[in-house]
């Protein structure tokens, strides 16, 4: 690191596969040994970084709309999908457009993805169902609703078995492209404005550092994922082909994609409307 400071940079990782290529060459090169590390899930380090008890992470990209004035976005960063994304889903007990009037539950734990799919459901596939929120436990969530809106792994599970038990998957991320021939960026990395004003050497260091990591990763699929598969429920096919879906970077098609959701998220109320020139990025 290129600065002193009386801390490591305090930098959130999201405990999800989807982020595993962000992180795993941070692993190899010791970069992790520059920063204090927060594991979580994506809502609660999304309220870290904005309550200021992270100083750099990820964070959901409605949660980021809602407090861009306090952060910049690193560029070239993000997860996201230019189609499927296989790990936001809604599964349901019969198709979207029938969902008029029913019951759908909302995984605690995604801000993002909940919000795409009231949007979907109301916007393109013009029904009005009625939503709680719970903990993302699709079983539980069946019992009591006609669909549930899940992401990560537990979405990624329902991706490759809920089909075989006569559920319907809709992948969000494949639907917001067919509705607006856009890529949808789900999550950003950001940094505080505080913290990028007093150190932008550091910011530096941790923003290339991550784009080291996941340029080495995606260099390493099949590696990753056979390493991957050891510790989780899903074997190394599976997991590259998972891997490769996604869509890591945040450059001009993706920025578009974010910017159409941001205006039809703040036509909703749901989040502020963006300044005319888009969202502010880091710059060292």
């Amino acid at each position: 690191m290129s600065e002193r400071v009386e801390r490591r940079p305090r930098v959130g990782h999201i405990q999800f596969l989807n982020c595993l290529p962000i992180y795993w060459g941070l692993m190899r090169s010791g970069a992790l040994l520059d920063v204090d590390l927060h594991k979580d899930t994506p809502d609660r380090l999304s309220a870290d970084l904005v309550a200021d008890r992270l100083d750099i992470g990820p964070i959901s990209l409605v949660e980021y709309l809602r407090n861009a004035d306090d952060l910049l976005l690193l560029p070239d960063l993000a997860v996201g999908s230019d189609g499927p994304v296989l790990s936001v889903t809604m599964v349901s007990t019969r198709p979207p457009a029938q969902l008029d009037g029913a019951r759908v539950a909302l995984g605690s734990t995604s801000r993002t993805g909940v919000l795409l799919a009231r949007m979907l459901l109301g916007q393109r596939y013009q029904v009005s169902p009625r939503y709680f929120r719970c903990p993302p436990d699709l079983t539980e969530m069946l019992l009591e609703a006609d669909a549930g809106v899940v992401i990560g792994d537990v979405a990624l599970r329902a991706t490759h078995e809920a089909p075989a038990r006569g559920l319907v998957v809709t992948d969000l991320g494949a639907a917001w492209r067919d509705w607006t021939g856009l890529p949808m960026v789900f999550a950003v990395w950001a940094v505080r404005r505080d913290f990028a004003t007093a150190h932008p050497g550091l910011v530096k260091d941790v923003h290339e550092a991550f784009l080291r990591s996941r340029d080495l990763c995606l260099a390493e699929l099949d590696e990753v994922a056979a390493a991957a598969a050891r510790w989780e429920p899903f074997d190394s096919p599976t997991l590259a082909g998972y891997f490769r879906t996604l869509d890591f970077s945040l450059g001009a098609r993706q920025v578009a994609g974010l910017r159409e959701f941001a205006n039809r998220a703040a036509a909703l109320g749901e989040v502020p409307p963006l300044p005319p020139d888009g969202p502010e990025f880091f710059s060292a």
